[in-house]
């Protein structure tokens, strides 16, 4: 089985101000941020009744060989213990508006136990997060704008996870994003995705970071049907499976990436 843990910002969809929204509002603005937080978790939940992760990780454990965990950025440690990633093969990362409140000491332990081996998929506004922005050393901006028609061109379709999938996949509504995306040159592009406005954007990229293997993927702005789409949803599987590693180095205290006083008394002595 491959253990898979589903990470899950959580905040538009439960309405939740994030502290860089209301940090220097008036009572007024504050207000006003309450109420398009309440206006978006319905539209939210409108596209997704079950959940944006739930739909993800319902569609997941449909999958014999893989085994889900959900957790949320609202959770103790973010959800994101050392003993959870210890025992996380692939991590999914789905994050759009508060990567800030993810302190840096749980993004460095992202990146220690990617760079160990564990396989990395952050999904669609996760470009911004933390953990994704560490491990490719640049800054993950890009051009966007709202919704629109969007075609998923596969460009690389003999990559294992393009397996099954046809040459384009249209998404009736999917956010842009756009070109230039500030990332190191991918090990592989996957898919290219191309809006009726006429921009394109690399939207499925892989990278090796030491023993870890990441998978960026656009698809899935939380209002928009993209996880409904069958193709999607396997184009992620087939990312899990990919990601999925062949070796884990117990120890993780990789060069330049800080360590907590109890992380480095636990691995005192790892090989």
């Amino acid at each position: 089985m491959i253990r898979v843990t589903l990470w899950y910002e959580n905040v538009q969809e439960e309405g939740i101000a994030s502290a860089a929204m209301t940090e220097s509002a008036s009572e007024e603005e504050r207000e006003r941020i309450l109420r398009d937080l309440k206006e978006g978790s319905e539209r939210i939940r409108r596209q997704y009744p079950d959940g944006l992760m739930g739909t993800i990780a319902g569609a997941l454990r449909k999958e014999k060989d893989l085994e889900v965990t959900c957790v949320t950025q609202q959770m103790p440690e973010c959800g994101l213990t050392q003993e959870l990633l210890e025992n996380t093969d692939v991590l999914i990362w789905w994050a759009h508006v508060a990567h800030e409140e993810v302190p840096d000491e749980i993004a460095y332990r992202v990146v220690r136990r990617v760079q160990a081996g564990m396989g990395f998929i952050p999904l669609h506004s996760a470009h911004k997060s933390r953990p994704f922005m560490y491990l490719l050393g640049t800054t993950g901006t890009l051009s966007w704008r709202e919704g629109d028609f969007c075609r998923v061109w596969t460009v690389s379709p003999s990559h294992p996870i393009a397996k099954g999938i046809p040459e384009s996949i249209e998404l009736s509504e999917e956010e842009m994003y756009g070109e230039p995306f500030d990332i190191p040159k991918p090990d592989d592009t996957v898919f290219i995705s191309w809006y009726s406005g006429g921009e394109v954007f690399r939207s499925g990229c892989t990278w090796t970071r030491g023993y870890g293997k990441i998978f960026y993927f656009q698809p899935g702005h939380e209002t928009s049907p993209s996880y409904h789409n069958p193709y999607i949803l396997k184009i992620i599987a087939n990312a899990i499976r990919w990601a999925a590693p062949e070796i884990v180095r117990e120890r993780f205290d990789c060069p330049n990436v800080p360590m907590s006083p109890e992380e480095k008394r636990k691995n005192a002595g790892r090989i």
